[in-house]
């Protein structure tokens, strides 16, 4: 997934700017007003230096932690940490934020850059997951918990496209499985794709390859089933044609008549095999 600078909101920008007057950019870390470490912190992420930027924020929490710039320094620390890709920090300095303050206004906000921290780490369906369900869990967390945020719209979307990859990541070992032979197992995949996953752009390949697989056991009624399912809600598919292909001529014309034998929703396909 492409990095790409969150919105940050007027109350983190404002504890960004607050501070920009005038001052030495060159006091080492150590003892210092709030003041100055915040404008060293303004500097270093000016300059795209954000290990020097989590440092300052970190010392305005470490020096002043009573202060009122101590919670906004988690939070602008965390934020320094996700823009250099240090994504790990970023995540435990969040939920340490969240933990201490979790009626924050800016809270909603902790949430969705830690659901960031993991879906800029989503990888190719081929390798392992693990991000992309973190992605989803912290998505979900921030729409549930927060539905009015100005970030759940873009957290809707964001997983919408997560539960596409993770769908995408069952099809990639179904068809390895159904290519191997290991039939039933790539069933189980391909059933899971329809089930789960019934709003991605997946479903109806997997519904193509369901036919696929009942009718390499020889399941010819369960084959029908689902090739009457994949017709009735994507007529025009490729992956339809295909499937109707794979049917022989008594199949066709039960899917030409249909005389209420064959059932066309997804709920038929929920019943265990």
């Amino acid at each position: 997934m492409c990095l790409r600078k969150p919105l940050l909101s007027a109350f983190v920008i404002c504890a960004l700017t607050a501070c920009s007057g005038s001052g030495n950019k060159e006091v080492a870390v150590g003892a210092a007003p709030v003041e100055t470490l915040y404008e060293q912190a303004k500097t270093a992420m000016d300059s795209e230096d954000y290990v020097d930027a989590t440092k300052y924020f970190e010392e305005v929490e470490r020096q002043h932690p009573y202060s009122q710039w101590s919670a906004r320094a988690q939070l602008m620390g965390a934020y320094s940490s996700y823009l250099d890709q240090r994504y790990d920090d970023a995540v435990i300095a969040l939920d340490r934020y969240i933990q201490l303050h979790p009626g924050a206004e800016d809270v909603d906000y902790a949430h969705y850059l830690k659901a960031l921290c993991f879906y800029e780490q989503i990888s190719d369906v081929r390798r392992d997951q693990d991000m992309t369900v973190q992605a989803v869990k912290a998505l979900n967390t921030l729409i549930s918990r927060f539905p009015n945020s100005q970030y759940a719209r873009d957290a809707s979307l964001k997983r919408d496209l997560t539960f596409d990859h993770l769908a995408g990541k069952e099809m990639d070992v179904g068809r390895y499985y159904l290519n191997r032979g290991h039939v039933n197992a790539s069933i189980n995949r391909f059933r899971s794709v329809v089930i789960n996953f019934q709003t991605t752009s997946h479903v109806a390949e997997a519904l193509h390859r369901l036919v696929e697989a009942y009718m390499t056991l020889g399941l010819r009624n369960e084959a029908l089933q689902v090739a009457a399912v994949l017709g009735h809600n994507y007529p025009g598919s490729k992956w339809y044609e295909r499937s109707y292909a794979l049917l022989d001529d008594a199949q066709r014309q039960k899917i030409i008549d249909d005389r209420g034998i064959l059932e066309r929703t997804f709920d038929s396909l929920l019943k265990p095999d």
